[in-house]
């Protein structure tokens, strides 16, 4: 049996030979104590070359891939492969662990670098994506990520002269990172023409932003920024894997052999080709390289580490060797020298000295070898190879001594026998051959028994026998030397084995677990003098076993180190050493074994630590040593607290069943009831599978929890307070160090954990997100900042917190089997303790992870299971109290001693100044000394001891203890019955509070007359409990079984209880003792009533589907009621005592008629009429309101009516106490609901006189009392709950610009499809067609004596040079976003600047001289603008923009830096933005369907919390002015008050019922007054004011329509409130108001509108800045209301029409909005407006800019005169759009091009009769745009079908001849189609298109507009595809427009979804 327990000695890894060269770079580096750092397989390395050794770092739990050094070169930094891989941060010195950063990558981290000052630390992963991520390293936590690129990068380092920059490189390119908030934005490369795109595989970075890199033909790239400048060509002539800077320059290494040192500008130095070294060998390839001061460090692809000295370097120093590339198999030991042997599949067969560490020989072969052997006598090494043949070598000088091939497949294993005359050869084709040695090796015999290939061999002692394994995990006996198989088990069993090598047998039974498959042990060697086993498996591990070891699943201790398969495993000859070596990883491990008796001295060589534990005695053994669990504890590990529901889910089901509502709400609910309850006093301690959850506070009141609720109990008045924050059971409870805040853990399925102050009974943060089902245990830091938590998920996940920021600090698993109890060390902040069942460890953390070593428990005692544990006098003490009754004492994680405490477990611990005190399941509490040496003093709970003053009575003698706390000169105790008591030193104890004990509680009735209830449970008992003041259980009494129902009669005097097994009894309500008691059925009783009246009857209902009924003074049954399907849950009577309503389990509603129990058919309408003597009945009509939206998921419990029949309680299976208004008819009635019991409310009832509900928990064993609070008694108390499942269906009022808003569906630009409905093939993609030479096959020479081709284009500047145009600079924009956004103008620096936004750029605008800067970082369009108002962040401005994935840009709006990025989770957009009181929070709100709202800490970038806002749009969300905590979020039919606590975000909504006739109405904007008050403005134009979360005061009519807008100035506190208003004398759609919005003074502004819609206000200094519905910002005077417009824009768009004035620089613009405006870009403002009254489609001025003329959208066109306005002549001859119009060059005609497929010429000097003189026909589609030649003689047109025509003017022939049209020279070109501009069409214009198009007057540069709203910038002509351009962004989706104004000085754009205006400034090239 010795195989039950782990051996005793151990295994030290003392020297690893290999280096991981293959598939790995850059992972070699010299550290600061000038030792080399690197790795192989999962071990890091750290090799001191003077001392000749290696410290290994073996917190990897798979093979390292990656490796960084800090800057300091004393930690590194490694990452691992797996499906969770991890990255360790440690010291190179210590090798500990600093940091561990996880939870982040998959597959596998392949690079990682540290940044200047080593703070932060980049990781990229091998996912799909190749995630990019940056890490605070310290902290553990990840600072931001994004998606690398779509292939492997294989390099990455942060540039280390320029501060958030990083560089990255991989597969077919290289990109440049910058790092702002939490965003990471990338830039690829540009190759350019410089060099090829190819594969970079490593680089550098240099000063003035140079970056060096290697790439793959071998040259060196160099960069500067993001342009490739110049190449190094031929640096190495193949690949290069590694460069490496150092002070003196750098340092490269390729595939080819060599090393190359260049200097700091990367001049070339030296070469040092390696391959021409004496060590060197063809095919070479060097994979690192490490440069300092004048020696170099070199690594190769075939595991070798070279050091070379500078000045002698071709003599390069072999410091590491092993084996190369392919699986290593081979190992055999000398049998009488310290030496290893190794062969692998890459031929070579190398002999390792085990003392000095260092290969000793080499020998090539010709074939892999596969296994080896040395003979007896250490002269013969045979070798057998992977292809059937095997040799034989001498040792001495390997020289050949025998091949020989008898075999086709691999030879696996050989061995020679003991006496040295065979040697047994196995192969894969399942045969062994012997071959005799003397005999120059000829073959002497064959085993041929095996089905399957050989894989063990091992020689009996005397030679005469031969075992053999094979891969089907057969073991077969064969007697040598002939092959004879043996199978006489008797035979067998007589044998003695020379060596133990075989993985099947009797002997090593033990090393497989009890489920395995059998191949996945590969090697075992066995050592018959220590009595030990090593095995080496398919997992990475060693391990060690007892030997022999018969019985499965034995028990082991594992190391780990190896990566993958560890292929074969051999002690040395001495039993010193165990040599392992790895199949994949090349490696070769050698093990010093450490005995047993050496281990007594050696605790120094305490576990070593790491994540995963290496010296595990874990294994599968149900065989263990520890005694059989305690019977509470066994119950107490089977809990598994899983819910079918959890209420996180609530609002899912809700949402999944509101189409079943959406019928039944057509109807009018009920209202709510008036009344409301509230929690007085809960009877309940939860103590039966909870500990040490009971403390004093820090003013003596004592704190426990029950249910779902924490109670602080106030013990000198008799009194409870609740913490109502928990929706589900609390399991733990922990207080804090001060005593004044308390942690409570909840059940959940993303369970939380609550911080909350005693005093006030709010919660100070919630922590969630990182357990599952449950919080088990948690306990405060000393200091009181850290909280360490333990769930109940499988893995028992611990986690530390820093609670106050909300912040998971570390996690890490805890273990598989439950956690009970976690201790935070009080002296180190960074360690804890955790204890449970057969566990106990000790952790400490380490960045982001936590290390944890298991407790050593030596000889001194067994692995007990910890109940609870405690730290002592220093950090290194703990104490721990076991299941058996024993306190251990560790030292560090030592087991000091034991001693014995109490009969059965110690459940609950607790250390004091001097001592310590003890309590168990034996019901005794201890007082011990300071080291447990001495038992002071024992208390016994006994009932003898109870003081007078007790609160009850106690069940039982000595009941289980399982919290004790000590305070104020008393021991406070809760026992497992439920029971809370207080033990005097001196010995009295008094019981405070108690409960029901473990078991269902379902029965409950309350008195006739008096305030007192009973209960009774499954515990057994029956108990009295007195509700008046003294709360407390008058009587108690056993049963003989549990109890489901009971009742008392009219009377008061009798008490019936309904028992478990069908009985029921009749007691004395007083004494309880019995009167009669009767059984006649065999179920469960479930409901018992007294007839009304006298109580002549008593009705006993069952489970067995009957309702008995007796007769209370005969004692006889008279009737029976029969009928029922199923088991009867509630039964009532009428009040005349002759009718009995009945609910079943089939949900029936039945009546019978007593006493007889005849079953009476009653129509739903009587049963109305009938009056009940009392209502607990959840069935009928007049309760059909009662159940839920989700009534599948859910019963209806139990209920209630009150005696006036006006409010029913009811209570349901999630826990929810509910009260309806009676009758609740009609579906899904309106109720209040409350939450503190846990799981099921078993049953509700009304006291006598209504004045209190008395409720009881099923699971949670509580009875809680509430008291009623009716209508008039509630003084505006806001304790309620006003809930209901479903939104009130009154409509929050109507406005169609709400609408709008609510409505609109942004567009993505990047997602954007044409504006106009195009059709045809684009012009890229057309075939092209001949021209006419080459159809007639005329071959013109090159050179053509022919006249040149005209121009193009007519020239306005021919006498200056042309100069090309090289850029365009925004310089204005005409526009703001006023349509669908709001509080989006802003007042910067006194009132001098505004800021606001168009498109997508943010604009500053100066008011004096209206010069405008820009914001242009957004790529999408900007939907939300706040400034942040603290002094200290002064002109910072937040902007939210639409995208999939959007972010939010924190900016200086002075020199629009971006100081930090956010990337959003919201999708579609951020909708509002808002800086909090100390202007470091930022509060943003997205658009997606659960309208999240986010935190974030902005400067940081990072997340602090996020939770859905509402099902419908938020518009706005503000902090309170005066918070970083509070804000206030409103929206559709929505207002929402909000607290952060921690990282969690709680939220009230508004009340309204304290109001009559309030309804919620839609919210539109926010302000906030001093003491909580809170305004906001409604779509009816009330403003409502509330107090807290209540609503106390509505301001009617504040404006006629919506509030859209409202702001709260900091200084003064008065608001400004802004709506939608008609202009009237008194009225003004501008108000400003005092503080409490009693008296106001509005503004009109004078804007000439019909109606004025503000949607934005801010007050400066003295002015109202003002923003429009109609794109106007407007300053009003506060003192003489002046307005002054400061900007105009379209109010509606697209802006179809453009035009730039022949000679000035003004333009026209017309749009959608029926105006078309006059701009001046020198005055940079509007000029003049004309309002058409009808959409205007296109705008043209005449040559001499006397006229202009307008095309309309319903097909009417007017020409005006510019000077006066007037109307010259307007016509119409067309139904449908006119698309453009144009003057001829000599002004003579008018063309109109329209929808109608058709262009109308007008001749003008016919006068202003406008008559068509001809039009042109056969036009496939609609005109897009028209131009004239110069001559006045043709026209070009672009259509709708993606084609260019052209027509003869006036008379509108088309012409076709490619030739002449070739000839013509155009006096504009405005065109999107036709060869000349074939280049403008992308690639990407699946469906959006190039919308808009213009050529310069000097006709050399070209300017388009497309879909994506880009302005880009072309050369003219530009006939090649795809032609070079600049890009320029600004525009949302749809440029419409573009043109240049005369001079070429500017171009003006015009935006479809915009409405805005462009002018960009032109940059021409210098001459």
């Amino acid at each position: 049996m010795a195989a039950r327990s782990a051996p005793s000695c151990h295994l030290r890894l003392e020297w690893v030979y290999g280096y991981r060269g293959h598939q790995c770079r850059n992972n070699l580096y010299y550290t600061a104590a000038k030792e080399i750092v690197y790795f192989v397989a999962g071990v890091g390395v750290v090799y001191s070359p003077r001392e000749h050794r290696q410290k290994f770092y073996r917190g990897h739990s798979d093979d390292i891939i990656s490796l960084a050094l800090h800057p300091e070169r004393v930690l590194v930094a490694t990452g691992q492969v797996g499906k969770e891989p991890y990255i360790c941060v440690w010291d190179s010195y210590t090798v500990q662990t600093v940091s561990v950063l996880k939870d982040v990558h998959t597959h596998g981290i392949a690079c990682l670098a540290f940044d200047l000052d080593g703070q932060r630390l980049v990781s990229v992963g091998l996912d799909s994506k190749n995630a990019v991520c940056v890490w605070d390293w310290k902290r553990g936590r990840m600072l931001s990520m994004a998606p690398g690129h779509t292939d492997r990068i294989f390099d990455i380092s942060w540039d280390l002269y320029q501060p958030n920059k990083l560089v990255s490189c991989g597969v077919k390119h290289i990109k440049f990172w910058s790092l702002c908030g939490n965003a990471l934005t990338p830039k690829r490369g540009v190759f350019g023409k410089t060099g090829d795109l190819q594969t970079i595989l490593c680089l550098a970075c240099a000063r003035d932003e140079l970056t060096y890199s290697g790439a793959l033909n071998g040259d060196i790239y160099v960069w500067k920024g993001i342009n490739l400048i110049r190449t190094i060509q031929g640096a190495h002539t193949a690949g290069i894997f590694s460069m490496n800077a150092c002070e003196e320059g750098f340092a490269t290494g390729g595939r080819d052999g060599c090393i190359r040192l260049w200097d700091l500008t990367f001049k070339p130095i030296t070469v040092i080709d390696l391959r021409e070294t004496e060590q060197g060998y063809k095919g070479l390839s060097v994979r690192s390289v490490c440069w300092r001061g004048d020696h170099i460090l070199v690594g190769t692809q075939d595991s070798e580490i070279f050091e070379i000295v500078v000045h002698e370097r071709n003599k390069p120093f072999l410091i590491m060797q092993g084996h190369c590339e392919g699986e290593l198999w081979a190992l055999a030991v000398h049998p009488t020298k310290p030496l290893a042997v190794t062969g692998s599949d890459d031929r070579s067969v190398r002999i390792w000295s085990l003392v000095d560490h260092a290969l000793i020989a080499r020998c090539n072969m010709e074939e892999p070898i596969r296994c080896a052997a040395v003979n007896v006598d250490g002269i013969h090494l045979a070798l057998g190879m992977k292809d059937g043949s095997f040799t034989v070598l001498r040792v001495r000088d390997m020289t050949e001594v025998v091949h020989i091939k008898d075999r086709k497949e691999a030879i696996h294993e050989l061995k020679y026998s003991p006496d040295g005359t065979y040697l047994a050869v196995g192969c894969n084709d399942s045969s062994v051959d012997i071959y005799g040695v003397a005999q120059r090796y000829k073959k002497v015999g064959e085993c041929a028994g095996s089905l399957s290939f050989i894989t063990h061999l091992d020689w009996s002692s005397d030679s005469r026998y031969l075992q053999t394994n094979d891969g089907s995990g057969r073991r077969l006996l064969y007697r040598m030397p002939g092959g004879k198989e043996v199978t006489s088990k008797e035979e067998i069993k007589a044998v003695h084995w020379a060596s133990w090598t075989c993985v099947s047998g009797l002997e090593v039974n033990g090393i497989w677990p009890k489920y395995s498959d059998t191949n996945d042990i590969n090697s075992v060697d066995g050592n018959y003098v220590g009595q030990v086993l090593v095995t080496a498996d398919d997992y990475g591990v060693v391990k060690l076993f007892r030997y022999p070891c018969l019985r499965k699943g034995a028990k082991f201790r594992k190391y780990i180190g190896h990566s993958a398969h560890v292929t074969n495993v051999r002690w040395s000859h001495d039993y010193q050493w165990v040599i392992s070596i790895g199949g994949a990883d090349h490696s070769v491990f050698q093990w010093k074994f450490i005995p047993e008796r050496k281990l007594k001295d050696a605790l120094h060589i305490a576990p070593q630590e790491s994540l995963a534990e290496s010296n595990s005695d874990e294994s599968d053994s149900d065989l263990s040593d520890v005694p059989e669990l305690d019977s509470e504890i066994e119950q107490e590990t089977q809990l598994t607290y899983h819910r079918q529901v959890y209420k996180e889910d609530l609002p899912q089901l809700k949402e999944q069943c509101k189409e079943k509502q959406k019928s039944a709400t057509s109807k009018r609910r009920e209202r709510a009831p008036g009344n409301s309850i509230r929690l007085h006093f809960i009877h309940g301690y939860r103590g039966y599978d909870c500990r040490s959850n009971l403390f004093y506070t820090q003013i003596g009141e004592i704190v426990y929890h029950v249910a779902a609720v924490g109670v602080i109990y106030n013990r000198q008045q008799n009194t409870q307070r609740f913490y109502l924050g928990h929706d589900d059971d609390i399991l733990c409870l922990a207080i804090h160090p001060l005593k004044d805040y308390v942690a409570t853990g909840q059940v959940g399925r993303d369970p939380s954990i609550h911080v909350w102050d005693t005093e006030t009974v709010k919660p100070l943060s919630i922590l969630k997100g990182y357990h599952q089902y449950g919080v088990c245990a948690v306990d405060f830091s000393a200091d009181g900042k850290r909280l360490a938590s333990v769930g109940i998920d499988d893995s028992h996940t611990v986690v530390l917190w820093d609670w106050k920021k909300g912040e998971k600090l570390s996690v890490a698993r805890g273990s598989k089997d439950k956690i009970f109890v976690v201790k935070m060390n009080p002296y180190v902040p960074d360690k804890l303790i955790t204890a449970g069942i057969k566990h106990m460890k000790f952790w400490r953390r380490a960045g982001g992870g936590l290390i944890g070593r298991k407790g050593y428990i030596g000889t001194l005692g067994k692995n007990d299971t910890m109940m609870c544990a405690v730290y002592g006098w220093t950090e290194e003490m703990a104490f721990s109290g076991t299941s058996t009754g024993d306190v251990c004492i560790w030292r560090d994680i030592f087991l000091v001693k034991t001693v014995k405490a109490h009969d059965g477990p110690v459940f609950s611990m607790h250390a004091l100044e001097k001592g310590f005190v003890t309590g168990g399941k034996d019901g005794v509490v201890a007082l011990w000394d300071d080291s447990f040496e001495r038992c002071l003093k024992t208390y016994a709970i006994k009932r003898a001891d109870l003081a007078p003053g007790s609160k009850g009575l106690l069940l039982e003698d000595n009941p289980s203890i399982r919290a004790i706390s000590l305070g104020h000169g008393h021991i406070l105790v809760g026992t497992k019955n439920g029971e809370i008591l207080e033990v005097d030193k001196s010995g009295p104890i008094t019981l405070l509070v108690q409960g029901h004990m473990e078991g269902e509680v379902w029965g409950l009735a309350t008195h006739p007359y008096l305030p007192i209830c009973a209960t009774v449970s499954d515990d057994k008992t029956l108990r009295i409990w007195d509700l008046s003041p003294s709360h407390c259980m008058l009587a108690v009494r056993k049963l003989k079984k549990g109890g489901r129902c009971c009742c008392f009669s009219p009377d008061g005097k009798a008490l019936a209880v309904g028992l478990n097994d069908g009985s029921f009894l009749m007691a004395n309500a007083d004494t309880l003792e019995d009167l009669v008691s009767f059984h006649h059925r065999k179920d469960i009783i479930s409901d018992i009533q007294f007839s009304p009246g006298s109580g002549k009857y008593l009705a006993v209902a069952s489970h067995d589907n009957f309702i008995d009924i007796y007769n209370v003074v005969s004692s006889k049954r008279v009737g029976i009621c029969k009928g029922a399907t199923s088991y009867i849950t509630h039964i009532d009577w009428d009040s005349r005592g002759k009718l009995l309503q009945v609910n079943t389990g089939a949900k029936e509603q039945l009546f019978f008629e007593a006493p007889r129990g005849k079953k009476q058919t009653i129509p739903s309408v009587e049963v109305e009429k009938i009056s009940w003597a009392s209502w607990t009945s959840v069935l009928g009509l007049c309760c059909e309101g009662i159940w839920p939206v989700i009534g599948e998921v859910t019963d209806v419990t139990a209920s209630c009516l009150t005696s006036d029949k006006m409010v029913l309680a009811t209570g349901d299976d999630l826990g929810f106490v509910k009260l309806f208004r009676y009758p609740a008819k009609g579906k899904f009635a309106k109720f209040k609901k409350y939450v503190a019991h846990s799981t099921h409310v078993t049953n509700v009832r009304w006291t006598y006189d209504d004045s209190m509900l008395v409720t009881l928990g099923g699971a949670d064993m509580s009875l809680m009392v509430w008291t009623n609070e009716m209508e008039s008694y509630r003084e505006k108390k806001s304790c309620d709950s006003e809930e209901s499942d479903i939104d009130s269906e009154e409509d929050g009022g109507y406005d169609s610009d709400v609408t709008r808003e609510n409505e609109i569906s942004y567009t993505i630009r990047a997602l954007s499809t044409n504006i106009r409905p195009m059709l045809g093939v684009k012009p890229h993609l057309q075939q092209k067609e001949p021209s006419v030479d080459e159809r007639q096959g005329v071959v013109r020479p090159p050179v053509s004596r022919a006249p040149p081709q005209p121009e193009k284009l007519q020239s306005n500047n021919v006498g200056k040079k042309k100069r090309p145009i090289e850029d365009l600079v925004l310089e204005l924009a005409f526009g703001y976003r006023g349509r669908d956004c709001r509080n989006n103008v802003h007042y910067l620096n006194d009132g001098d600047d505004i800021i606001y936004h168009t498109a997508s750029v943010g604009i500053l605008h100066n008011v004096a001289t209206g010069t405008q800067s820009f914001y242009q970082e957004h790529n999408d369009d900007i939907l939300c603008l706040t400034v942040n108002q603290h002094p200290k962040f002064i002109n910072i401005v937040a902007t939210g923009q639409v995208a999939t994935a959007p972010s939010v840009h924190i900016w200086d709006a002075v020199n629009k830096q971006t100081l930090s990025i956010l990337r959003c989770s919201h999708s579609k957009g951020v909708c509002s933005v808002s800086f909090s009181a100390t202007g470091k929070l930022l509060l943003s709100v997205g658009l997606d369907p659960e309208h999240t709202i986010t935190i974030w800490r902005w400067q940081e970038g990072t997340r602090i919390a996020c939770r859905a806002g509402h099902n419908q749009r938020i518009f706005v969300a503000e902090f309170r002015p005066d918070s970083d905590t509070q804000f206030v979020s409103v929206g559709i039919k929505h207002v929402k008050f909000w607290t952060l606590a921690g990282r969690a975000l709680l939220s009230k909504k508004g009340l309204l019922s304290t109001l009559e006739d309030a309804r919620m109405q839609t919210m539109l904007a926010v302000a906030f007054g001093a003491n909580n008050l809170t305004f906001t403005g409604t779509i009816s134009g009330d403003v409502c004011v509330w107090k807290d979360h209540i609503l106390c005061r509505v301001v009617a009519r504040a404006h006629n329509g919506p509030v859209f807008a409202m702001y709260t100035t900091l200084r003064d506190g008065l608001i400004v409130t802004g709506g939608k208003e008609r202009p009237s004398k008194e009225g003004g759609a501008v108000k400003l108001w005092d503080q409490e919005l009693r008296r106001c003074r509005a503004f009109r502004l004078e804007t000439g509108q019909g109606t004025d819609c503000v949607r934005s206000v801010c007050r400066g200094k003295g002015k109202i800045l003002v923003g429009t519905r109609n794109a106007e910002i407007i300053e009003v005077g506060e003192k003489n209301a002046a307005c002054n417009i400061l900007v105009n824009g379209h109010v509606d768009g697209p802006i179809w029409g453009l035009a730039t004035h022949p000679s000035r620089d003004f333009f026209l613009s017309a749009a959608e909005d029926g105006t078309v405006r006059l701009w001046d870009i020198a005055d940079k403002k509007m000029l003049n407006k004309v309002n058409l009254g009808h959409a205007a489609r296109t705008v043209c001025y005449s040559p001499e800019g006397d006229m202009v003329a307008i095309g309309m959208k319903n097909g009417e066109f007017i020409i005006l005169l510019v000077s006066s306005l007037k109307i010259w002549g307007k016509k119409r001859d067309r139904r449908c759009a006119i698309h453009d119009i144009r003057f001829s060059p000599d002004s003579r005609y008018l063309a109109v091009g329209s929808s109608e497929n058709s262009v109308d010429f007008y001749d003008l000097t016919l006068g202003p009769t406008l008559n068509r003189i001809s039009y042109c026909k056969d036009i496939p589609s609609f005109v897009i745009q028209m131009d004239f030649s110069a001559d006045s003689r043709h026209l070009q047109v672009s259509s709708g079908c993606y084609k260019r025509h052209v027509y003869e003017v006036p008379s509108g022939k088309h012409l076709v001849d490619h030739a002449a049209i070739d000839r013509i020279t155009w006096a504009t070109w405005t065109s999107i189609m036709g060869d000349e501009v074939m280049g403008i069409w992308s690639r990407h214009a699946e469906k959006a298109d190039v919308t808009c198009a213009c050529v310069s007057h000097s006709g050399i540069s070209l300017v388009t507009g497309d879909d994506f709203g880009m302005v880009k910038l072309y050369d003219f002509p530009c006939p090649e595809k795809f032609a070079k351009h600049k890009r320029f962004l600004g525009h949302s989706p749809h440029v419409t427009n573009i043109r240049f104004t005369s001079g070429d000085r500017h171009v003006v754009s015009a935006g479809g979804d915009d409405c805005s205006l462009f002018v960009w400034k032109c940059v021409h090239m210098p001459h």
